[in-house]
């Protein structure tokens, strides 16, 4: 059964425009247009919710507030992806994960044409 925050986070993420559903290394990768802009798991090695997020403006920011925060693995960290787990037993910080999923999709779903 999955966390209740998990599957919030999964809900609110399929909310965005043109966001799919995909099921790589039996984790949850939403994607907008075949790119992934938010990586969430859970009930494995113990964590009840772990989410990664491109997070271009408030990164840095994040990294330096947040201690359950950290650059992603598989060098994403370098690119401005940021992860992050909460145990069993520990509520996420959902609103707060929200407005990371937001900014991770703005930072890779295409962007609109200007017209002229």
């Amino acid at each position: 059964m999955r966390h209740p925050d998990l599957q919030r986070l999964v809900d609110y993420a399929l909310t965005l425009p043109g966001a799919t559903e995909h099921h790589p290394w039996g984790e949850y990768a939403i994607k907008v247009k075949g790119k992934s802009f938010v990586f969430l798991s859970g009930g494995r090695s113990g964590k009840a919710c772990a989410i990664t997020a491109k997070l271009p403006e408030s990164g840095d920011a994040v990294l330096s507030v947040h201690a359950f925060a950290s650059p992603a693995g598989y060098n994403l960290g370098k690119s401005g992806w940021v992860s992050a787990e909460f145990p069993q037993g520990e509520d996420a910080p959902v609103d707060l994960l929200k407005g990371w999923i937001d900014e991770s999709y703005r930072a890779i779903a295409p962007k609109a044409k200007k017209s002229r």
